[in-house]
């Protein structure tokens, strides 16, 4: 499996490099990952990357990028912190990836059973990892369907509080990147949130939190 050349990755589209993603994952969950010789890839990014998409995942040592998505070298920017949260550092790491790099998607991709979203299910409060979970605290207020037992305890109101902070975050990013709004509302990028579920491997991409100039939006169906 060749890497993307600059060419290959200019032809990608938002909704195309969503369906590569896609297509990747049913190759994971299925167990038929492509052949790619990864010395070979090395060898041809040596001198330039040509990624199509960047991945906003948990640290999770279940969570790899790469392997859920089925890429090789080259392929994906990958941005992992616990929790999948946003920050300063991270937003520039994006818009590097999207206007210098020449991305096409941006993906915010939580997963199931996720420790940082139980740390601030309940409120966990240890050294630098109070102000990481802080960012997250937000999404548990947001909850308001479950009433009783509001922790990690609960593993219905830990995965309610993981998919509001995919979405929260999804949009905070446009909210808080002038750089990838103009990107966005020209069509050369999309944002998109979804959910990797670590027990099947499976990745579901949440419909509401597309972000597409409408054109494109009207290509996905």
């Amino acid at each position: 499996m060749k890497t993307l050349s600059k060419e290959e990755q200019a032809a990608i589209t938002p909704v195309m490099a969503i369906d590569l993603l896609k297509e990747g994952n049913k190759r994971f969950v299925s167990n038929l990952k492509l052949n790619r010789n990864l010395l070979q890839q090395a060898n041809e990014t040596s001198d330039g990357q040509h990624p199509f998409a960047v991945i906003l995942s948990c640290i999770d040592s279940r969570t790899s990028a790469e392997l859920i998505f089925d890429q090789g070298l080259g392929d994906i920017f990958s941005i992992r912190i616990a929790g999948n949260i946003l920050n300063e550092d991270i937003l520039g790491s994006m818009e590097f990836a999207c206007k210098v790099a020449g991305s096409k998607m941006i993906v915010v991709l939580g997963h199931s059973k996720c420790g940082a979203i139980k740390g601030a299910c309940d409120q966990v409060q240890m050294g630098n990892l109070t102000g990481l979970l802080d960012k997250i605290s937000r999404a548990v207020d947001d909850e308001k369907s479950v009433q009783e037992n509001r922790n990690s305890g609960n593993s219905e109101f830990v995965e309610k509080v993981a998919r509001i902070n995919v979405k929260k975050t999804a949009q905070a990013i446009v909210e808080r990147s002038p750089v990838l709004k103009e990107m966005l509302d020209n069509g050369e990028i999309g944002i998109i949130g979804g959910m990797h579920d670590i027990s099947t491997g499976l990745v579901t991409f949440y419909e509401d939190t597309i972000l597409l100039k409408k054109s494109e939006k009207s290509a996905m169906k």
